[in-house]
């Protein structure tokens, strides 16, 4: 892989600032900015990776939504679900500290 050499313009009180932490951290500022440089970029690729994944989901799941064969559950049975769930687990409950 060939090198280049990156060039822009940084006031100097950032350019002293930034140097100094690079060498606070046993590394010349070319050196962190080229840690920072492949951080920013795997994370990019990781926020478009998960974007995706999670556009995937969203697609799926809108799709199942508007499908007419995909099972309802209606609130009133989800309700009663859990409140047959509460009771069962309030009764467990009670018998434990009596």
């Amino acid at each position: 892989m060939a090198d280049s050499t990156f060039t822009f313009r940084v006031d100097d009180e950032l350019k002293a600032a930034f140097a100094e932490v690079a060498a606070a951290q046993d590394r010349t500022a070319a050196q962190l900015l080229r840690v920072l440089m492949r951080e920013a970029t795997q994370r990019w690729h990781e926020s478009q990776d998960h974007d995706a994944w999670f556009r995937g989901e969203v697609t799926q799941a809108l799709g199942e939504a508007a499908d007419p064969a995909t099972d309802r559950v209606s609130h009133d049975q989800v309700v009663s679900s859990w409140r047959q769930q509460r009771a069962e687990l309030e009764r467990r409950a009670a018998g434990r500290t009596a």
